[in-house]
């Protein structure tokens, strides 16, 4: 780096060389925005499950004796845990779900029907009734075989790239917390040595709140799908397992999630009775009312810390900036900020010391 007594061409070339090294590195993570994007979710869920595999890691291999789990053993032990859980929650609510699955497949041309016959009652739909077979068969018609083929390729190819995505995020995820003591010391020698315990307090602070938010998740989403099972059942409406699963699933998705997941339940509730779709539009907008205003806010202070503004105002520009994605990672990117300007305020109004 050139000195203050530098000639004044010195620093011009400094300065066109600084500047054309920072063009190339944005230049090269736009085209691998997507791979910073996958490594920035597994660092997330990394240091959010840092906690957890630290506590594992502390229990005994066996009752007698001073060896513990070694970390590689205790994150496979967590993996274990959370894949293991949704496989007994899976066969609890498993059964149910392929009975009234295997009926709404059964009905499905007496339910389109009976949709259909709805729509015309109410001048919503015009023209003659179609049955099922010929909707099917007329679509391509209207859209084109090119478009239909390439809707599906489309879709084949997302379902796949998410599956693939997911994969890549716990395999890095896994490597990240295994040599997480290494990388957490490596980025504290990027500062000086008076500096580290601060820095250090700092990333234990993220560490706390990005648990939180992963445990927030959870939770949010076990309340609506609890909620969404027994207002459905009470409502009589049919499947309402298979129902409630996909609200749970989509209360996950922030934003567009939860108005998605009431779609089929609407769906179902107009083959029943118009009575019916009005109580399940009611019950969505209320629940979902009550969850954005109450739940999100109580359950994002408790678990994360973060205000009810701050996570309104992330949601909005995470969900502009990253559409979906964008808003999955809103609160605990606010979470993470949130310490790092708390903590520049802080050494900010810190008073400095004078030399005796």
């Amino acid at each position: 780096m050139p000195t203050r007594e530098s000639p004044p061409k010195s620093l011009i070339l400094y300065a066109i060389w600084m500047t054309a090294l920072a063009v190339i590195l944005l230049w090269a993570a736009y085209h691998v925005r997507e791979v910073l994007l996958l490594l920035y979710i597994s660092g997330l869920f990394a240091i959010g499950f840092s906690p957890i595999v630290r506590l594992i890691e502390r229990q005994r291999l066996l009752p007698v004796g001073s060896r513990r789990f070694p970390r590689w053993l205790a994150i496979l032990v967590l993996y274990v845990f959370i894949v293991g859980s949704f496989v007994s929650i899976g066969m609890l609510i498993f059964p149910p779900l392929v009975d009234q699955a295997q009926q709404l497949w059964n009905q499905r041309t007496q339910m389109f029907e009976q949709a259909q016959r709805f729509l015309h009652d109410r001048g919503w739909l015009s023209g003659d009734y179609l049955t099922l077979a010929e909707a099917v068969e007329r679509a391509p018609e209207a859209a084109g075989d090119a478009n239909v083929f390439s809707t599906v390729f489309g879709a084949v190819r997302g379902v796949l790239g998410g599956i693939v995505g997911f994969l890549t995020i716990l395999i890095v995820t896994f490597y990240l917390l295994v040599d997480s003591w290494n990388l957490h010391q490596t980025f504290l020698r990027l500062f000086p040595a008076r500096e580290r315990p601060r820095v250090d307090a700092a990333t234990r602070a993220i560490t706390v709140k990005l648990s939180g938010w992963l445990g927030g998740q959870l939770v949010l989403g076990a309340i609506i799908g609890i909620t969404s099972t027994i207002g459905l059942w009470l409502m009589g409406i049919p499947f309402f397992y298979v129902l409630a699963l996909i609200s749970a699933i989509g209360e996950l998705i922030p934003v567009v999630g939860p108005i998605l997941a009431a779609v089929p339940a609407i769906a179902v509730a107009a083959t029943v009775s118009y009575q019916k779709v009005i109580l399940v539009v009611v019950f969505f907008v209320v629940q979902q009312q009550f969850e954005n205003h109450v739940l999100v806010p109580k359950v994002m202070a408790r678990q994360v810390g973060v205000s009810a503004v701050t996570v309104i105002v992330a949601l909005l520009i995470g969900g502009k900036l990253l559409g979906i994605v964008g808003a999955l990672l809103a609160v605990p990117s606010a979470a993470i900020l949130q310490v790092l300007l708390t903590e520049m305020l802080d050494q900010k109004e810190k008073p400095k010391e004078t030399p005796d």
